[in-house]
Protein backbone atom coordinates (compact mmCIF):
# COMPACT_ATOMS: atom_id res chain seq x y z
CA UNK A 1 0.00 0.00 0.00
CA UNK A 2 2.74 2.29 0.51
CA UNK A 3 4.35 1.91 -2.79
CA UNK A 4 1.07 3.04 -4.40
CA UNK A 5 0.51 5.55 -1.97
CA UNK A 6 4.01 7.19 -3.14
CA UNK A 7 3.77 6.46 -6.80
CA UNK A 8 -0.09 8.67 -6.76
CA UNK A 9 2.02 11.30 -4.86
CA UNK A 10 4.70 11.56 -7.09
CA UNK A 11 2.37 11.15 -10.11
CA UNK A 12 0.35 14.31 -8.37
CA UNK A 13 3.97 16.35 -7.80
CA UNK A 14 5.02 15.31 -11.25
CA UNK A 15 1.60 16.63 -13.22
CA UNK A 16 1.52 20.04 -11.06
CA UNK A 17 5.17 20.62 -12.22
CA UNK A 18 4.08 19.85 -15.14
CA UNK A 19 1.50 22.20 -15.70
CA UNK A 20 3.75 25.11 -14.28
CA UNK A 21 1.08 26.22 -11.81
CA UNK A 22 2.05 28.43 -8.81
CA UNK A 23 0.64 27.48 -5.19
CA UNK A 24 -0.44 29.72 -2.97
CA UNK A 25 0.75 29.29 0.78
CA UNK A 26 -0.39 30.24 3.98
CA UNK A 27 3.05 32.51 4.67
CA UNK A 28 1.94 34.85 2.43
CA UNK A 29 4.56 33.43 0.11
CA UNK A 30 4.13 31.29 -3.66
CA UNK A 31 5.14 28.49 -3.80
CA UNK A 32 6.53 26.91 -7.32
CA UNK A 33 4.90 23.57 -8.64
CA UNK A 34 8.51 21.89 -7.19
CA UNK A 35 7.55 23.09 -4.22
CA UNK A 36 10.60 25.86 -3.98
CA UNK A 37 9.18 28.95 -2.14
CA UNK A 38 8.87 32.20 -3.52
CA UNK A 39 9.61 34.37 -0.65
CA UNK A 40 8.70 38.46 0.14
CA UNK A 41 12.34 38.35 0.07
CA UNK A 42 12.20 37.24 -3.62
CA UNK A 43 9.50 39.45 -4.49
CA UNK A 44 11.91 42.49 -2.65
CA UNK A 45 15.12 40.76 -4.69
CA UNK A 46 12.98 41.26 -7.97
CA UNK A 47 11.60 45.35 -7.06
CA UNK A 48 15.13 45.80 -6.53
CA UNK A 49 16.15 44.84 -10.22
CA UNK A 50 13.40 46.87 -11.02
CA UNK A 51 15.24 50.27 -9.60
CA UNK A 52 18.34 49.38 -10.92
CA UNK A 53 16.69 49.07 -14.06
CA UNK A 54 14.91 52.67 -13.81
CA UNK A 55 17.96 54.26 -12.63
CA UNK A 56 20.19 52.79 -15.80
CA UNK A 57 16.76 54.07 -18.04
CA UNK A 58 16.99 57.35 -16.50
CA UNK A 59 20.79 57.64 -16.21
CA UNK A 60 20.97 56.49 -20.06
CA UNK A 61 18.22 59.80 -20.95
CA UNK A 62 20.25 62.30 -19.18
CA UNK A 63 23.68 61.10 -20.63
CA UNK A 64 24.89 61.03 -16.81
CA UNK A 65 27.88 58.40 -16.95
CA UNK A 66 28.07 58.19 -13.42
CA UNK A 67 25.00 57.83 -12.29
CA UNK A 68 24.94 54.96 -14.74
CA UNK A 69 27.79 53.63 -13.09
CA UNK A 70 25.99 54.18 -9.81
CA UNK A 71 23.92 50.71 -10.34
CA UNK A 72 27.19 49.03 -10.58
CA UNK A 73 29.18 47.52 -8.03
CA UNK A 74 32.96 48.93 -7.10
CA UNK A 75 34.60 46.40 -8.88
CA UNK A 76 32.32 45.21 -11.49
CA UNK A 77 32.90 44.95 -15.30
CA UNK A 78 30.62 46.14 -18.59
CA UNK A 79 31.79 45.01 -22.30
CA UNK A 80 30.24 47.34 -24.43
CA UNK A 81 28.23 46.44 -27.84
CA UNK A 82 31.28 47.14 -29.70
CA UNK A 83 33.28 45.26 -27.40
CA UNK A 84 34.71 47.99 -25.25
CA UNK A 85 35.61 46.78 -21.52
CA UNK A 86 35.33 48.99 -18.96
CA UNK A 87 36.83 47.89 -15.44
CA UNK A 88 35.19 49.21 -11.56
CA UNK A 89 32.59 52.02 -11.14
CA UNK A 90 34.87 54.38 -11.88
CA UNK A 91 35.98 53.45 -15.18
CA UNK A 92 32.34 52.27 -16.15
CA UNK A 93 31.24 56.08 -15.47
CA UNK A 94 33.95 57.58 -17.32
CA UNK A 95 33.93 55.27 -20.58
CA UNK A 96 29.65 55.65 -20.47
CA UNK A 97 30.38 59.21 -19.90
CA UNK A 98 32.73 59.03 -23.13
CA UNK A 99 30.13 57.13 -25.36
CA UNK A 100 27.46 60.03 -24.18
CA UNK A 101 29.27 62.93 -25.08
CA UNK A 102 31.27 61.61 -28.21
CA UNK A 103 28.51 58.94 -29.72
CA UNK A 104 25.50 58.14 -28.25
CA UNK A 105 22.62 60.89 -29.49
CA UNK A 106 20.52 61.81 -27.16
CA UNK A 107 17.42 58.56 -26.61
CA UNK A 108 16.13 56.23 -24.06
CA UNK A 109 16.85 52.59 -23.64
CA UNK A 110 13.11 50.59 -23.58
CA UNK A 111 13.47 47.01 -22.27
CA UNK A 112 11.73 44.39 -24.75
CA UNK A 113 12.13 41.28 -22.77
CA UNK A 114 14.02 39.67 -20.05
CA UNK A 115 14.56 36.07 -18.00
CA UNK A 116 15.85 35.98 -14.55
CA UNK A 117 17.13 33.17 -12.72
CA UNK A 118 18.69 33.15 -9.37
CA UNK A 119 21.79 30.96 -9.13
CA UNK A 120 22.10 31.70 -5.33
CA UNK A 121 19.78 33.89 -3.14
CA UNK A 122 22.19 36.61 -3.41
CA UNK A 123 23.33 36.08 -7.20
CA UNK A 124 21.33 36.78 -10.37
CA UNK A 125 21.94 36.66 -14.17
CA UNK A 126 19.30 38.86 -15.78
CA UNK A 127 19.08 38.38 -19.88
CA UNK A 128 17.33 41.93 -21.31
CA UNK A 129 16.36 42.23 -24.39
CA UNK A 130 16.11 46.14 -25.05
CA UNK A 131 16.28 48.65 -28.17
CA UNK A 132 17.21 52.64 -28.38
CA UNK A 133 14.43 55.02 -28.98
CA UNK A 134 15.98 58.62 -30.36
CA UNK A 135 15.14 61.40 -28.30
CA UNK A 136 11.89 62.47 -30.45
CA UNK A 137 10.77 59.33 -31.99
CA UNK A 138 8.36 56.56 -30.53
CA UNK A 139 10.06 53.80 -32.34
CA UNK A 140 13.23 51.72 -31.71
CA UNK A 141 16.05 52.78 -34.00
CA UNK A 142 16.80 50.70 -36.74
CA UNK A 143 19.58 48.00 -35.70
CA UNK A 144 19.42 48.77 -31.94
CA UNK A 145 18.42 45.93 -30.76
CA UNK A 146 20.69 44.28 -28.25
CA UNK A 147 21.06 41.74 -26.01
CA UNK A 148 22.46 41.88 -22.32
CA UNK A 149 23.64 39.93 -19.33
CA UNK A 150 23.50 41.10 -15.96
CA UNK A 151 25.21 39.75 -13.34
CA UNK A 152 24.09 41.28 -9.82
CA UNK A 153 25.15 39.92 -6.33
CA UNK A 154 23.79 40.78 -3.29
CA UNK A 155 25.86 42.17 -0.78
CA UNK A 156 24.42 44.25 2.93
CA UNK A 157 21.07 44.06 1.95
CA UNK A 158 21.45 45.45 -1.39
CA UNK A 159 21.82 44.93 -4.95
CA UNK A 160 24.46 46.15 -7.34
CA UNK A 161 25.33 44.56 -10.90
CA UNK A 162 28.89 43.31 -11.08
CA UNK A 163 29.40 42.43 -14.44
CA UNK A 164 27.16 43.24 -17.59
CA UNK A 165 28.21 42.53 -21.47
CA UNK A 166 25.60 44.31 -24.35
CA UNK A 167 25.33 42.64 -27.82
CA UNK A 168 24.27 43.56 -30.79
CA UNK A 169 21.02 41.73 -31.92
CA UNK A 170 22.17 40.82 -35.96
CA UNK A 171 20.25 37.99 -37.16
CA UNK A 172 21.79 35.74 -39.55
CA UNK A 173 20.28 35.63 -42.94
Amino acid sequence: MRTRHKFWLVALAMATAMAGGLIPTSAGATETAAGKAISDDRERDLAAFERILGQQEAAWAAEDGTAFAATFAEDADLVTFNGDYLVTRRGIAAGMQHAFDLYIPPSRIVRLGEHIRFLEPDVAIIVRTSCIIDAGQEACRSGSDSRNTNVLRKRHGGWLQTSFQNTRIDPLP
